[in-house]
């Protein structure tokens, strides 16, 4: 799993970071986007798998639904404007169901969503070592339907370490 994270980190984040105000490339935002991509996909799922193998509504390695964070980046007055940039850049209509659909083979795109839905939370970004902090971040901007706690520190531990923070 490790060569498979370093590509997603190198391939998608840090050109996702590029197109956005540098103030959003933080080791912190980094860590929290590893975090998450490995809680919501394992950094490997592109949509969501629903039992008996199917399609679910979310999409993307940061598993985005239509209506939910990939409307809400595109709308928030905070990400508003920095949604657009990345849209044009990556050559994607601004429209929730165009920006959802390319998700799925748009990791760049994903992680620049990602980011910027972490960005839409007033609250600065948590500690490396605060977990639950970290915890409770993702919760807030995700709102996942079924959360699963336990499985998060060991996540958050992974991105640490990979990041060597």
């Amino acid at each position: 799993m490790m060569l498979r994270f370093s590509q997603i980190s190198l391939a998608s984040i840090g050109p996702a970071l590029k197109l956005l105000p540098a103030r959003m490339d933080t080791p912190l935002a980094r860590l929290m986007l590893l975090a998450i991509g490995l809680q919501e996909s394992r950094l490997t799922n592109r949509f969501q798998i629903v039992s008996g193998g199917g399609k679910g509504p979310a999409r993307g390695l940061w598993q985005f639904e239509r209506g939910g964070g990939v409307r809400g980046v595109l709308e928030h007055p905070a990400t508003k404007a920095s949604a657009g940039a990345v849209c044009l850049a990556r050559q994607v209509q601004p429209v929730a169901s165009v920006v959802w659909g390319e998700l799925e083979t748009d990791d760049v795109l994903a992680a620049a969503f990602a980011r910027l839905l972490l960005f839409s939370d007033p609250r600065p970004l948590p500690a490396a070592v605060d977990v639950t902090g970290a915890w409770d971040l993702y919760a807030r901007t995700w709102r996942p339907g079924k959360p699963h706690p336990e499985t998060w520190p060991a996540f958050h531990d992974l991105a640490k370490t990979f990041l060597a923070l």
